[in-house]
């Protein structure tokens, strides 16, 4: 069995880190930013001080943290990861951030003799409680393979993309999908009511055909029923946009879907709502509306 160290255990990360647990791996889990969830150390995780001190127990460091600056305050800052790594080690930043920084940070990382794969997760809160996330993971075969079995305790369809950024790539293009879908799903239930129909009818009706999909299928019954306690939040969402819609810059492409989508998050976030579910997307669309499929303006 592995010594794992997991660096952000959080809404995902938690249970993400628990499933370790229950594979029979050992954790350690750095304090320096919060203390370390009380069930895991009670299923016997080891509390450490910083990511140095993680990084020098471990042979496996999962980070798991929200965006680009905390990963490279992670593995880059005062006691980080890379104090502590070197040869025979295996970094995996498990995080969604940007596919351009991603392979600067694997270039330094490799520096130290260490190996470093991206290998962020779709699947939210459910599964990763479930593990049956989908990971996503960019880094060489070897490192891959070497990690596979910890990938297997924690997901089910894991897919070494390329080499390092591409699983970071990756993600991106999923969040689009999902961002676009969930639009679609929320307009269409915002159409249904407004005509008189009963959305949850609608929702019904149209699971068995070709419209059927697990956006409709979970977050179209939380916009129904009116559950928008995340889950993956809006203001996250909103950052994994700002990826797809800075690379798109960068690439010379134009997203303008994914811009559209965006902007409703932006009306969300501008209703109080960055910490809502992403499926609340749809009261970004009710305000422009002045219309509530729940009869709850």
């Amino acid at each position: 069995m592995a010594k794992i160290g997991f660096i952000g255990t959080g809404i995902m990360g938690k249970p993400m880190a628990q499933n370790l647990q229950k594979a029979g791996h050992s954790i350690f889990i750095s304090t320096h930013h919060d203390a370390a969830p009380a069930d895991l150390i009670a299923a016997g995780a080891v509390a450490l001080a910083n990511p140095k001190e993680v990084a020098q127990e471990a042979e496996f460091i999962i980070v798991m943290v929200p965006d680009t600056p905390q990963v490279e305050s992670v593995l880059f800052g005062e006691n980080g990861v890379a104090e502590g790594v070197g040869p025979n080690k295996v970094v995996i930043d498990m995080s969604s951030i940007s596919p351009t920084a991603t392979k600067a940070f694997a270039e330094k990382i490799k520096a130290t003799g260490a190996a470093y794969l991206d290998a962020p997760v779709s699947g939210g809160e459910v599964g990763a409680k479930a593990a049956t996330l989908s990971i996503m993971v960019g880094g060489c075969p070897k490192a891959f393979e070497r990690t596979l079995p910890l990938f297997e305790a924690m997901g089910k369809n894991i897919t070494r993309v390329g080499g390092n950024g591409d699983g970071q790539t990756a993600k991106v293009a999923n969040q689009i999908i999902v961002a676009l879908n969930i639009q679609a799903v929320a307009e269409a239930l915002l159409f249904a009511a407004r005509n008189g129909a009963d959305p949850a009818k609608v929702r019904e009706a149209l699971m068995g055909g070709f419209a059927s999909s697990k956006i409709l299928e979970v977050h179209a019954e939380r916009m129904i029923k009116g559950t928008f306690d995340p889950g993956f939040r809006i203001n996250l969402h909103q950052k994994d946009l700002n990826l797809a819609l800075q690379g798109a810059k960068e690439l010379g492409i134009n997203l303008p879907n994914t811009s559209n989508a965006q902007q409703v998050f932006n009306t969300c976030q501008a209703l109080g709502g960055g910490n809502w579910d992403h499926s609340a997307l749809i009261k970004g669309l009710e305000h422009m509306a002045n219309f509530s499929i729940r009869d709850d303006k």
